[in-house]
């Protein structure tokens, strides 16, 4: 993997740092995106071309990253990677890929030993990758002295007594078995759900659908708030439309209820630990995971930023003197 990038935003008294593990094309929309049709990326063109879709080609570009969070005494990290040369069978780039990961977190000054909390916001095999090390033959935590937040419903999901997820991707044992299952056995995890407090800066919410325990990491220090929102959206695309799911979605109707307002009864209220990115309390701007590009997506607040042709009140905004409310798109 390569195109690793290193990139710093201040909230409040926290340094947010973005360390891209990897970036570039990847699916094309159909596959990717298999509702949405190609006139929505015809329509949208103008500001999804480069950065977002690779026109030409038909492919969508994504990016591989982590979150570095350092205030009020601690570091945390949320989301490891795709890790090392891992055992990935017809996953594509993920099986035997290259990573620089830990390398460049030691760039900007975070040694896997520093880190009190490490976030798997959902446990997917570009989410856990670092988790674990290869330690002459056995797996073991990477981040010896931090806890493991972990969603319980995707531990449960995702772990023996449910099959592996169910046999639904086949690697998904594999990912498992070298970097969730290593960690207990330490005493690391800390499985949660509905919501769960890390520090006094970051809470966990709910936000299901993509998987069962699929979630949000709040961030609130001073009068800035971030919102990191794992794979609740992996382009633009879906914010603008969040009726749209990306191909390895397990539950549609759910994932779109955690992105949008709309959805049904049983679609979380204002004030329920599950997040929506157009509900009025969740307003606040975006910076990406899978999105590619030093950007910040605001949703129903005005300041100033680089317009978007978006009825959903989305526009992109560049790190660098923001302040206010951001949803980070991890």
């Amino acid at each position: 993997m390569s195109d690793a990038r290193i990139e710093r935003i201040r909230l409040g008294e926290v340094e947010v740092i973005r360390v891209v593990e990897w970036q570039g094309a990847y699916l094309p929309p159909a596959e990717m995106f298999p509702t949405t049709p190609a006139r929505l990326w015809e329509e949208h063109a103008e500001w999804l071309v480069p950065d977002h879709w690779r026109r030409g080609e038909d492919r969508t570009v994504v990016a591989l990253q982590s979150w570095v969070l350092r205030g009020g005494g601690q570091t945390i990290v949320i989301d490891t990677g795709v890790g090392h040369d891992r055992d990935r069978p017809g996953m594509g780039p993920f099986h035997r890929g290259r990573s620089r990961l830990i390398a460049l977190l030691g760039e900007v000054g975070v040694p896997p030993e520093s880190a009190e909390f490490v976030v798997n916001t959902h446990l997917h095999v570009d989410h856990v990758g670092w988790n674990t090390v290869d330690a002459s033959g056995e797996w073991v935590p990477r981040f010896s002295h931090a806890a493991y937040p972990i969603p319980a419903a995707d531990d449960a999901h995702y772990g023996p007594a449910q099959a592996y997820g169910h046999g639904w991707q086949p690697a998904d044992r594999l990912v498992y078995e070298d970097s969730i299952a290593p960690v207990h056995p330490a005493g690391q995890p800390l499985l949660w759900e509905g919501a769960h407090r890390v520090n006094g800066l970051l809470t966990l919410e709910s936000a299901p659908g993509y998987t069962p325990g699929s979630s949000v990491a709040r961030l609130v220090s001073g009068g800035d708030r971030a919102a990191f929102a794992g794979d609740l959206v992996h382009s633009p695309v879906q914010i603008d439309a969040p009726c749209h799911h990306s191909n390895s979605c397990l539950d549609s109707g759910r994932a779109e209820a955690s992105r949008s307002a709309r959805g049904p009864p049983s679609a979380p209220a204002p004030g329920d630990a599950r997040s929506s990115l157009k509900r009025e309390a969740f307003d606040a701007p975006a910076v990406p995971f899978h999105v590619p590009q030093p950007v910040v997506a605001e949703v129903g607040r005005e300041r100033e930023r680089s317009p978007v042709p978006d009825p959903g009140n989305l526009s992109l905004i560049r790190p660098g003197g923001t302040s206010g409310a951001a949803i980070l798109l991890s």
